[in-house]
Formats: structure tokens, C-alpha cells, sequence
């Protein structure tokens, strides 16, 4: 009661100052800095929080407004705390002796007289309300507030400085840590809740004072249906309270820490990142690395292919410091495996090297000291450039490579403004297979122009950016889209995405690039100390997490886009002579490796099975002179001969060279 006392007495000695007096005494007010600093937040696309920072004293102090609050709730909060706010000059006579009346009809105070000027007075200045003094001071700073400020900022003051249990002041901070939401849409009971809990933060929190918080919930859900803010229904529709404080979003944390840095002196930054998606996707990466193994982590980076904004970035699987979760896995840089294997192809379709359908020699090969091996360490002879792409082979890539010029590679990455990290300086051969060092960001930069018909745009976070480079033409991309499309899906996913899949040296990183016409989505994993790990391949841990992040995204893949004009679309036998088969300086001269020569043979058949070594594709053999098979394009082919006798088989390769063999049949 002696609160009231005092607030009388300071009513009583406003009177007694006279009219002039007061407003001198108002006007020479010195007021607290009126702009509280708030926690930085950084939102989303469309302005949800995904992470907020805590002011210097580590409190959480959101900014709020009328605006952004629940109508609902401001109607209570007038209704319960200051029912002529929109009305009185700061503090409300009525109030006040409503209050005494009462206090000295009960016996105890039953209500108090503060108005919200008053509390936010209060709050600015951290004054108590236990001396006289600083009840006077908080009636000074009332009625000076009152006539600087409109009545919406001395709103907005308290809905940011309101406290709520803990490091929560605000409003905004209380409904995200209790009840898991923005407070923009409230039911009564929540509304009540949120009105009641700033009277005495610490003794109504509900994770440790229920019943209080409960019983102070009540008293004000009944004044507001006492008062009409909403029926009597409402009391029959609350809801249990909270038992715990939710955490804070912590969303895309990586990059809303490197933005942050970057923008001190704003206190709202807004991505172009999508919060639904990146909590999806960070579920995912943490779910993905759990599964393959300690130690792990994992990233995922998805772009929008028309804008080049980021909808999601996850740095890495989580926070644990056995998995090295401080490391921005989507910027470090790595061995990009095969993945880079597309770029080289189309930079040979460009340059008139090769068509898809063009036939290569896959064969053990040495480039002077350098003697690349396939993956499996297996061979296929000849092939299509389409299916050497599409199975991730080395010795036509590496070919390929050569024929262009391991600097024409680096130049096509730099187009699309990348920056490749290249051991020594000077790019070799081994750039086609991952010798260079790049970043998830740098790779999905790049397919970002595989999906964008060769034009790449730099990736962006805040605005899309009005710049573009070419780095392949039109017609090479829709070529790289046929083909990685027909890449074999993994096991349950839906096929349709044209995707790559890369393993670095020593399994040190395993990688998933995919695109359609709207998203490029990248993933990576591996252990950011760079250590091995073994048994782990793109194609079976990281092709999977790919589809799966495509699927969080959409249900169904975008649908190609048609061919350009000009591209040309026609099978190996129709092709010009020189894309037919891919010329190789290399090759050795062509050999019958089976039968040998002088060899006699047991023939009960009407067929022998012959078998050629070296030469260059289609292949003709012939039998005593006479033609047996033509355009051979495998190396062991079952022939026509005799039943007996003596026997000269020859073969002619594609470059004129032939060979020999006198050979006896029984």
C-alpha cells in the first residue's frame, strides 16, 4: 500500500506545483536515450527469424511494435495493465485513486496505478518502484515521454523492453521462447499468458512456478472477458503452459554470423534463404552424417537457378566438436572429385573436338609420366562420350583434357567466376579429376550455368545480381542436361535429375551436384579435418542425400528444356567423319592378340573367336583377303572361317593400320 501512498503524494505535490510549475518541471526533464539497443536478427525471405543475437549484457531484446503483435493481445494488455493508455498524458489520476480506494476498502493493494508510460519509464531507466524518489522520477519521465513520443512509440518501447523471465525482454523474445511462435497471431489464453507474465518474470515463469503462472494467466483471461476483449468461451479453451523454454531459431548459422560481421551496424538483416526449407535441410545433414559415421559432417547448398539466390545453405551437420561443426563446410576448400568432368566435355563440344555420340578409346593409356586409371580400374573399349560421361571414366576425360588444354579448364572455371586453388600454379591433367582445389559454393556456381544454358551468375544471399558470364555456349549446356540426366538414379529415388557425382583422393570427400531448370542443389560430406574416409563414394552416400534434399524441395523435377536451334542431334553413324571417333595420336598399331601367329587349331565349329589389341575403331577383318566382319567397334568378335586348312587373318583399324596372322586349322 505504500506504493500507492507515494504515487498519491507525487500527484499531490504536481498540484501543489500549479499549472506553470508543472510544465516547467516537465520540460526541463532530462529523458534516458529513448532508442534501447536490440538484438541483431536475421530473417528470411520472408521475414522469419532464423537467428537472433543477444544484446551486450546477453539478454535477448527483440524490437516490436504494434504492428507486429497480435491485436488480440494489445487490447488485453490495455484492458488488464492501463485502460485509458490511449487517452491519458502519462500518468492517470482515476487509476490512482481507484487504487487507493480499493486498497483502503481491503485492507491491501488490490490493483496498482502504474500506466505503461510509467513502466516504460521505468524500464529505460531501471528504476525501482520501492522509494518515493524513483516513483516520482518514473511520473516525470511519464509525462515528459508523453508529449515527445506518440502513443504507438511508448507502445513499441514496452513490447521491447517488457521483461519475461531470464535474458527475455520483449514481447517477441517471451512468445518465440515460450510458446514457439511469433506473437502475431494468439489465442486468448496465450495472449493472457504473455500480458501476465511481465508483472513478476521471475516468480510467474512457468517452467518453475506453474501454479502461479497458471493463476495469473486466469486473473487476466477473466478481465478481459469481464471487460469484453473477447467472450466467455475463451476460459473454456485454455490451453496447458508451457513446462520449458524453447530455444531460439538457429537457423543457417554459418552464414547468418558471416553476414552479421559483415553488417555491424544493422540490426535487421534479411537472406533470401527460406527458414522451412533450411530447418528440412539442416535435419537432413545432421541425419545424413549421423548415419555414415563418426567424425562426419556434411553440407548442403541449394541455388535458384533463375535468380542465383540461396534458398538454403547448411554449413554443416551440427554443432558437435567431434564433427567440427564451426567449419562453413559450403566455402572450405576441397578436391571436387569428378565433378568437374561435365565442364571439361562441353568445353570439347564447344570447340568441335566431340559430339556426345562420338566414339573414345577407353583403354589403358600413359600421358608421358602420368598413367591415370578408372575408378573400378576396369576398361571399356570403345565408347560413346555420352556413356563415358555418364560412368564417370577417367582415360577419355583425361583425353579430352589434353586435347584442350588443361589451362582451357582453368579459364572455363574462372568464366564462371571461380577461383580454383591449383597445386603449384600450373594446371596439369590431373585438374579433369579433381586436382584442384574448390568449394561447394564454387561447384554449384558452376552447374548453376550447366542449368542456365551456359550463362553463370554469381550466387547471392541478400540481392540477385544483375550480372552474368558466359562460360559454355547454349548448346553444349542442353547437351551436359541429356546426358547427367541419364545418369542411373539411386535406389527408391525418382529418376529425371541430371545430376554428377564425385570422390575425391584417398575418399577425403564425397560430393552430389544436381540440377533442373529452377534449383541447383549441391552436398558434400566428408571430415572437415580433411582426414579419409574410407569406403565412402559420392555415388552412394552423397547421390542419395542429393535426392533426398531435392525432395524437401518439391515433389517432381522441373521438366527439360527444349534443344537450341542449333544444336546438333544425330547418332554416331550420322555424324560428321571427324565426330565420329575422337583422334588419338596415342593409340598403338592395331594387333590380332587372339589367335597368334602360327597357332594351330582344334575347329569343330564353323566360328573362331578373334581378338584385337590397340588400333583405333571400327575395325575390319578379313580371311585370305576376303572381307568377314566390318565396322567392328568391340575387340573380340566371333568370325566366320573354314573347318580346315590354312588360314590368313588380317585386321585394318580406322587409321589404316593393319596386322597379320597365318594360323592352321584341324
Amino acid at each position: 500500500m505504500h506504493r500507492l501512498a507515494f504515487l498519491l503524494a507525487g500527484c499531490l505535490f504536481l498540484a501543489a506545483l500549479g499549472r506553470d510549475g508543472v510544465e516547467s518541471w516537465i520540460e526541463a526533464t532530462v529523458l534516458p536515450p529513448l532508442v534501447p539497443v536490440e538484438s541483431t536478427e536475421v530473417v528470411d525471405t520472408n521475414g522469419a527469424l532464423l537467428r537472433a543475437y543477444t544484446v551486450e549484457d546477453g539478454r535477448y531484446r527483440l524490437g516490436a511494435s504494434a504492428a507486429t503483435v497480435d491485436p488480440l493481445y494489445l487490447d488485453l494488455l490495455k484492458a488488464y495493465e492501463d485502460q485509458r493508455f490511449d487517452t491519458h498524458i502519462g500518468v492517470d489520476p482515476w487509476a490512482v485513486l481507484r487504487a487507493v480506494g480499493q486498497a483502503l476498502t481491503e485492507g491491501e493493494v488490490v490493483s496498482g496505478a502504474s500506466t505503461l508510460t510509467m513502466q516504460v519509464a521505468r524500464l529505460l531507466e531501471d528504476s525501482g518502484t520501492g522509494a518515493w524518489t524513483g516513483k516520482l522520477r518514473q511520473v516525470r519521465v511519464a509525462l515528459a515521454m508523453e508529449r515527445r513520443l506518440s502513443k504507438d512509440q511508448i507502445l513499441s518501447l514496452y513490447l521491447t523492453l517488457a521483461p519475461f523471465g531470464g535474458n527475455l525482454e520483449g514481447v517477441r523474445a517471451g512468445s518465440l521462447a515460450w510458446l514457439g511462435k511469433e506473437p502475431t497471431r494468439l489465442t486468448p489464453a496465450e495472449a493472457a499468458f504473455l500480458v501476465a507474465l511481465p508483472q513478476s518474470p521471475e516468480l510467474r515463469r512457468p517452467d518453475r512456478y506453474p501454479a502461479d503462472a497458471e493463476h495469473a494467466r486466469d486473473r487476466v483471461l477473466a478481465r478481459g472477458i469481464a471487460v469484453g476483449v473477447f467472450p466467455d468461451e475463451a476460459a473454456s479453451t485454455t490451453a496447458a503452459l508451457p513446462a520449458n523454454r524453447r530455444p531460439f531459431p538457429n537457423l543457417a548459422s554459418h552464414q547468418a554470423d558471416r553476414i552479421r560481421n559483415e553488417n555491424r551496424s544493422t540490426d535487421r538483416l534479411q537472406l533470401s534463404l527460406d527458414a522451412g526449407l533450411q530447418s528440412r535441410l539442416q535435419d537432413l545433414a545432421a541425419k545424413t552424417a549421423r548415419e555414415t559415421g563418426p567424425r562426419l559432417s556434411s553440407s548442403i547448398l541449394v541455388m535458384e537457378v533463375e535468380t542465383g539466390l540461396i534458398r538454403a545453405a547448411i554449413g554443416s551437420a551440427g554443432s558437435e566438436e567431434a564433427r567440427q561443426g564451426f567449419v562453413d563446410m559450403t566455402r572450405a576448400i576441397r578436391s571436387p572429385g569428378s565433378t568437374l568432368k561435365p565442364l571439361v566435355y562441353a568445353l570439347a563440344f564447344d570447340s568441335g573436338l566431340a559430339h556426345p555420340e562420338t566414339l573414345i578409346e577407353d583403354v589403358p593409356t600413359a600421358f608421358s609420366t602420368y598413367a591415370p586409371q578408372n575408378f573400378d580400374r576396369q576398361y571399356r573399349g570403345t565408347i560413346s562420350l555420352r556413356g563415358a560421361l555418364q560412368a564417370s571414366l577417367n582415360i577419355p576425360v583425361v583425353k579430352l583434357t589434353e586435347a584442350l588444354g588443361p589451362a582451357q579448364l582453368v579459364a572455363g572455371l574462372r568464366r564462371a567466376g571461380i577461383t580454383p586453388r591449383i597445386p603449384g600454379g600450373q594446371p596439369g591433367l590431373a585438374v579433369a579429376l579433381g586436382g584442384v582445389g574448390v568449394s561447394l559454393e564454387d561447384l554449384v556456381t558452376l552447374y548453376g550455368a550447366f542449368a542456365r544454358g551456359g550463362n553463370a551468375v554469381p550466387l547471392s544471399m541478400t540481392d540477385p545480381s544483375t550480372a552474368s558470364s558466359r562460360v559454355i555456349s547454349a548448346e553444349a549446356a542442353w547437351h551436359l542436361g541429356d546426358i547427367l540426366r541419364g545418369v542411373p538414379a539411386p535406389a527408391n529415388a525418382r529418376p529425371g535429375l541430371a545430376y554428377k557425382t564425385g570422390t575425391s583422393y584417398g575418399h577425403r570427400d564425397a560430393w552430389a551436384i544436381g540440377y533442373d531448370s529452377e534449383h541447383v542443389v549441391g552436398v558434400w560430406l566428408g571430415r572437415p579435418d580433411g582426414t579419409p574416409v574410407p569406403g565412402a563414394f559420392g555415388a552412394d552416400i552423397a547421390a542419395p542425400m542429393l535426392f533426398e534434399a531435392f525432395q524437401a524441395i518439391k515433389r517432381d523435377f522441373a521438366p527439360a528444356p527444349p534443344p537450341p536451334p542449333a544444336t546438333l542431334l544425330a547418332a554416331n553413324a550420322a555424324l560428321p567423319l571427324p565426330l565420329r571417333h575422337f583422334r588419338d595420336d596415342r593409340i598403338a598399331g592395331v594387333d590380332i592378340a587372339f589367335p597368334p601367329d602360327g597357332a594351330i587349331l582344334a575347329q569343330s565349329a564353323p566360328e573362331l573367336v578373334v581378338k584385337l589389341r590397340g588400333g583405333m575403331p571400327p575395325f575390319t577383318l578379313l580371311a585370305d583377303g576376303r572381307p568377314i566382319a566390318t565396322r567392328l567397334h568391340q575387340r573380340e568378335a566371333m568370325v566366320p572361317v573354314p573347318s580346315a586348312g590354312f588360314l590368313t587373318l588380317s585386321v585394318i583399324d580406322a587409321l589404316g593400320q593393319s596386322q597379320r596372322v597365318a594360323v592352321e586349322l584341324r
